[in-house]
């Protein structure tokens, strides 16, 4: 089981939305805050981040930047932090497109945009997207990343050409991009938290390392995988070819939870979507996390969530 997309998998509440944006200074573009988290991906030339938050200092972008606003807050685009900016709303030539265009005329340089959203439920952010800072700039470096610039390559082609079947590739390959942004974000961290927690004389910690460490990883594996399954921590450790209070030990470091509490969470966290999305019986969703009591299911959500498993789902389907 892939941890990182399984997580990604349960905060998903729609599907992505994304536009075509080209414009020509001088230009500036405001952005609502969103339910979910933003992205913009720089396909030709350049423009500046304009955060929203007195003290935020506009961020510069130039081709192949990818920036990644994880709670979808407010901010604006525009070619010079100084040039005023207003809301555009994107319009669509075919109704039926799942792309939108944005365009303003202007006389100077042109630049190129995808801009969209990823829309993902905020009421329950699984603690690795919860590490995350509010902005990802994930900038053109040769060398890095270099899967997820190929993928804004091929964005940049399938958006310039109007070939048969974009509006099928397009919207797979935003899809796609929010697992390669991730992805990026925890190879930077963990290389990073390494480093500095060596130089400091501690083990690295936090979900990005969590997500590549060896053992830890193997043990988070098994848990998605079957969290039905009345995991010991001894078992867990196993998987990763440690001893149990060793496993114990650097799963809780680095993680911040120990491996029952993770387990525990992550079975309410499944058992919350699945009261939300269908409407098998309290039994049947007791059982798939893991609980052959209705009871001592109940009970567990109630800690977990404050509100019985019955009302918490009549209250998501209202």
């Amino acid at each position: 089981m892939d941890v990182l997309a399984d997580a990604l998998a349960v905060m998903r509440v729609g599907t992505s939305t994304s536009a075509r944006t080209e414009a020509r200074a001088p230009w500036g573009l405001r952005f609502p805050a969103v339910e979910g988290a933003s992205f913009h991906v720089v396909l030709q030339g350049t423009c500046w981040l304009i955060p929203k938050g007195a003290g935020r200092a506009p961020l510069p972008l130039t081709s192949g930047d990818i920036v990644f606003l994880r709670d979808g807050s407010a901010h604006g685009l525009a070619d010079d932090p100084a040039t005023p900016l207003t809301v555009v709303a994107p319009s669509r030539q075919d109704p039926s497109s799942p792309i939108g265009q944005v365009r303003v005329d202007g006389p100077g340089a042109r630049t190129m945009l995808l801009c969209g959203t990823y829309r993902l439920g905020n009421a329950r952010p699984h603690p690795l997207l919860c590490e995350l800072p509010d902005i990802v700039h994930l900038p053109a470096r040769p060398g890095r990343h270099g899967e997820l610039h190929a993928m804004t390559g091929l964005l940049g082609a399938e958006l310039d050409e109007r070939r048969p079947g974009r509006d099928g590739v397009v919207p797979a390959l935003v899809d796609a991009m929010l697992l390669y942004i991730l992805r990026a974000w925890v190879d930077d961290r963990s290389a990073e938290e390494a480093r500095r927690r060596t130089e400091a004389g501690r083990g690295p910690a936090g979900w990005a390392v969590a997500l590549t460490d060896p053992a830890i990883g193997r043990a988070l594996e098994g848990i998605h995988a079957d969290p039905a399954r009345p995991w010991t921590v001894e078992e867990l450790g196993t998987r990763g070819g440690l001893s149990r209070s060793v496993f114990a030990q650097r799963f809780t470091s680095v993680v911040g939870a120990s491996p029952l509490a993770y387990l525990t969470w992550w079975r309410m966290t499944i058992a919350g979507r699945l009261l939300r999305e269908s409407d098998a019986p309290l039994s049947a969703v007791a059982q798939r996390v893991g609980y052959s009591s209705e009871f001592a299911f109940a009970k567990a959500f109630k800690r977990e969530y404050g509100l019985a498993p019955g009302r918490y789902r009549r209250g998501a389907t209202r």
